[in-house]
């Protein structure tokens, strides 16, 4: 593959750029060889990136074995965790398209050859996929690995999210100060991705079903080993990648895209990849809708199980066969032939994957559920489609009528709760919260935590047109589409109004007549935005709605 780099750094007429890298110590013998970025988002905010640092030196070290120079740069990353339950959640969200564009612009400015992308949470592995998916040149991902269970509480390992269940129960009597106060330092017993299934190792999952990162090292524990070698074998990778002229699109496209849905829904995946996936595959110039996703999650059977939907954690399901063995198992239903960044196909990929731990990992022929373990739904609240995950709700609250208790913000709905003002079979319905109303489109963890705190996860449901993380769990419905700020039906839902989930079914239904819709509707105002400058102002007007994947359209005629 002919060098970018090569080309700026030719003598004489391009010896200012080699004078400016021979000013941090570059040689000529790095200069010669392929430059591959190393772009690195470790900082002390976020866990999940706390060791990048170290990882990041091993890539580098593996980048030299192979004959290449790295270059390494760093980029933004948000803590979703942090950033939970008040306004600096409307940022994370938007975070991912500036991590695309971040990585855009380094890489393209220097004229990189290649680059290895290290990240672990929730919207720093979409974003790193959307620019390599954007820029399609040579790279791979290479990410922290989750953290290990914590303290044993309320019959399980206990994670950073048991600090949210633990408070409604602190609030509700259920446990004293103390015992919540030694939960606080036990719940997260060392650095990386939370131990659970939520979008941060659902994406590292998705990312290495996908092909962007070594096989079976999406799940391996951030303080282990052989997060180590990975990272090392993965900058040797790189440059074979780079010399054999594979570059992300012969691996992020149609093949690689279904594989990644397919074995989200097969192992429970967060709904946030319904965003994520759109995003990618616009990036990539594929053709995927929320039809596309349907279709895939109905078909694809639910065969792995872990925290949210069981007690196992991340970790747990490494131990028993991780990635490779789930997509063995399922692989007639995969693209064998999708090439990845091993510079082999799944098929030789998987072929010595096996399950070690039936407890987590089933087979086909026994799954955990026939179907995936996400579901699109339609119907007069959701005309453009809602999300929701059957793999983190128990089969009797599958079809759930209740009354509805709106609120135009989490906040206020987290108020409500933990006042106690929400009875047992009502729909809390939280507006106002989707990429333009929010903006920025906020979780409702905290609302759905609180209620499993108070003892009403499995006697009420929650809609909105914001989204969830991937460790809720309840009866609950998401991105519903159109969203209340654009004039969708969720804005006009009253109080006492009755609501039919019916994911069986893939059905949201509102009990009003049409004709009462449509008068609802035609009186409703716009309301004014809730922030008018700065970066999530402009988000707000770019945004699309989330079963687009809450893109911001940057392809024009």
């Amino acid at each position: 593959m002919k060098r970018r780099s090569a080309q700026i750094l030719r003598r004489p007429d391009w010896s200012v750029i080699r004078g400016l890298y021979k000013s941090m110590g570059y040689s000529d013998y790095d200069l010669d060889r392929p430059l591959i970025g190393v772009a690195n988002s470790w900082n002390r905010v976020v866990p999940g990136h706390y060791n990048l640092n170290q990882v990041s030196e091993y890539v580098k070290q593996g980048i030299f074995q192979a004959g290449g120079a790295p270059v390494e740069f760093g980029f933004i990353a948000a803590c979703d965790g942090i950033a939970n339950g008040h306004e600096g959640m409307k940022y994370i969200l938007p975070s991912r398209d500036l991590i695309a564009n971040d990585l855009e612009v380094m890489v393209e400015a220097h004229r990189l050859d290649a680059v290895v992308m290290l990240g672990s949470c929730d919207k720093i592995v979409p974003g790193m996929l959307m620019a390599a998916a954007r820029m399609d040149l040579p790279a791979l991902i290479v990410v922290g690995g989750p953290m290990e269970g914590g303290c044993q509480f309320d019959n399980r390992a206990s994670d950073i999210t048991s600090l949210t269940e633990g408070l409604g129960m602190l609030k509700s009597g259920k446990i004293d100060e103390a015992t919540f106060n030694r939960l606080e330092d036990c719940a997260g017993p060392t650095c990386g991705s939370c131990s659970f299934l939520g979008t941060a190792n659902t994406m590292c999952c998705v990312a290495e079903a996908m092909g962007m990162l070594l096989p079976g090292s999406g799940t391996i524990p951030a303080t282990h080993a052989d997060r180590l070698r990975a990272a090392q074998l993965s900058g040797r990778m790189i440059v074979k990648l780079v010399e054999e002229g594979i570059t992300a699109r012969r691996i992020i496209n149609d093949k690689g895209i279904e594989n990644a849905a397919r074995v989200s829904a097969a192992i429970g995946g967060s709904t946030n990849v319904a965003l994520h996936l759109p995003a990618v595959a616009y990036e990539a110039d594929c053709e995927v809708t929320m039809d596309s996703f349907e279709e895939w999650f109905r078909t694809t059977p639910h065969i792995a199980k872990m925290n949210p939907a069981a007690p196992a954690n991340v970790p747990d399901f490494h131990q028993a066969g991780g990635i490779p063995a789930v997509m063995k198992e399922i692989l007639p239903l995969l693209h064998g032939d999708a090439l990845t960044v091993s510079g082999e196909t799944v098929a030789v990929n998987v072929a010595d994957a096996r399950i070690n731990d039936s407890g987590i990992i089933r087979t086909v022929a026994d799954p955990w559920a026939a179907e995936g373990g996400l579901a699109i739904l339609r119907g007069n609240l959701a005309p453009d489609t809602a999300i929701t995950k059957p793999a983190a709700i128990v089969p009797e609250l599958r079809t759930f009528t209740g009354e509805a208790r709106c609120f135009d913000s989490e906040e206020d709905a987290d108020k409500a709760i933990l006042e106690g003002g929400i009875q047992e079979g009502q729909v809390v319905v939280i507006r106002y919260e989707g990429p333009k109303g929010g903006p920025g489109m906020r979780e409702m963890y905290k609302a759905m935590k609180l209620l499993y705190g108070q003892g009403l996860a499995l006697k009420t449901a929650l809609i909105t047109d914001g989204r969830f993380s991937g460790t809720n769990n309840g009866c609950f419905v998401g991105h519903i589409s159109p969203e209340a700020a654009e004039g969708g039906p969720l804005a006009i839902v009253k109080d006492g109004d009755r609501i039919t989930i019916d994911i069986p079914n893939r059905s949201l239904q509102l009990h009003v007549p049409d004709d009462e819709i449509k008068d609802r509707l035609a009186q409703w105002k716009k309301p004014e935005p809730k922030i008018k400058k700065g970066y999530l102002a402009l988000y707000a007007r770019l945004a699309e709605s989330a079963d687009k994947g809450a893109i911001i359209r940057h392809k024009f005629d």
